[in-house]
């Protein structure tokens, strides 16, 4: 159990809340996409060139986070949730599939910068012990906005854009993240020193970045197609029913909830790398299983999927958090991202031109090599287990 002052409780609650809602506005498009396609009648490749778009908007989250390094963690924030509330809120009102991707390109930015400094502020605040669990409880608390997509959604189905109507309410609670969320008191006594971009080309942050954002990459090669177009693959490939989709998401959301706290515990007893690496080939064969069978597979190779990444995600939160020096740890956390985005459009552009010939089962499978070399690429990196944090 986690011994917390209150103002790591306070941190905690208000951090959580936050990644409630941006994970509730981020996960509406994945879990209605197969509504979405059907309105503005959009085939693979157009639901490709769809999620590519939307992989730009990380691009956006680069500059706002060096923001957080220089003037606090908690006000950009808010900022992020005022911002992915407002963009999703408008994309209910797109008329296209074209305009749609407009909008969400900029729900991605705010929703990616909100990801990587709630991660930053939870490593600072955190005790040294147990950092990998404070980040699963954080990730723990994403789920619970991806749940509430989840059951909301088979009721008003395929009514996709009133749960965007629903996400406009994070406007109203911006300003209490704002006001109430403590700023991160290891950034407070840190004496800032130029460029955060700066500081993270010097050695030896430069070698880390390079390697931590290259396996990211190669990583989301596989998963961002897999993550986008899994509903798709149930609804038109497998034909299964809305209801069925969310018997499956509920299913793995519940191996992916006991599997943050899992991988929390993993990362704080036996360090970032080893587990780091074995959950990441351990996710990449689960998810190629998915694709790669029928019914009963995919089933079972979602579950497993989702409890695979799941425990990752406290672990890579609290390992990259504990690479990156405080003066740049938010701008890390968004540069790696930003590439991890390159590997996105790559993975979603090849399944979108493979998918005719292969299926897109198969075209989504070939992405597992590329998520396999990235993982050797983390033995690359130093381990980092209840090290002081690098100012």
């Amino acid at each position: 159990m986690i011994e917390l002052d209150r103002r790591q409780r306070v941190t905690l609650i208000w951090a959580g809340v936050a990644v409630v809602i941006t994970a509730f506005e981020g996960s509406v498009l994945i879990i209605a996409l197969p509504a979405v396609a059907i309105e503005f009648h959009a085939n693979t490749l157009a639901l490709s060139e769809l999620g590519s778009v939307l992989a730009l908007g990380a691009l956006g989250a680069l500059p706002l986070s060096t923001l957080a390094d220089r003037f606090g963690r908690k006000r950009l924030i808010a900022v992020g949730v005022a911002g992915s509330s407002l963009a999703n809120f408008v994309s209910g009102f797109a008329p296209s599939i074209a305009f749609l991707a407009f909008f969400k390109l900029f729900a991605v930015c705010f929703e990616v910068l909100v990801a990587g400094v709630v991660t930053a502020l939870i490593v600072e605040e955190a005790p040294a012990e147990h950092r990998g669990a404070a980040v699963s409880v954080i990730a723990l608390l994403s789920g619970i906005g991806i749940f509430l997509v989840v059951v909301a959604y088979p009721v008003i189905a395929p009514h996709w854009r009133w749960l965007y109507y629903a996400g406009g309410a994070g406007v109203l609670v911006a300003p209490l993240i704002w006001w109430l969320l403590p700023e991160s008191k290891t950034w407070q006594q840190v004496r800032l020193t130029g460029s955060a971009l700066r500081l993270l080309m010097q050695r030896p942050w430069r070698r880390r970045v390079l390697i931590l954002a290259a396996m990211t990459a190669l990583l989301a090669v596989l998963l961002e197609p897999a993550g986008l177009l899994y509903t798709v693959y149930a609804s038109f490939v497998l034909r299964w029913s809305t209801l069925a989709i969310s018997i499956l998401i509920v299913v793995s959301g519940i191996a992916g909830a006991l599997s943050y706290l899992a991988g929390g515990y993993l990362t704080d007893r036996f360090g970032r790398r080893g587990p780091a690496i074995a959950l990441t080939v351990a996710t990449a064969a689960s998810t190629s299983l998915s694709f790669a069978t029928g019914s009963v597979g995919f089933f079972a190779g979602n579950v497993l999927w989702s409890g695979f990444a799941s425990a990752s995600t406290p672990v890579f939160g609290a390992w990259s958090g504990e690479l990156f020096p405080t003066r740049a740890r938010a701008t890390a956390e968004a540069s790696i991202a930003v590439v991890a985005a390159l590997g996105s459009i790559a993975g979603l552009q090849a399944v979108g031109l493979l998918s005719s010939s292969t299926g897109l089962g198969g075209a989504i499978q070939l992405g597992g090599v590329a998520a396999v070399a990235g993982a050797l690429l983390l033995f690359l990196l130093p381990e980092t287990r209840q090290q002081p944090l690098p100012e």
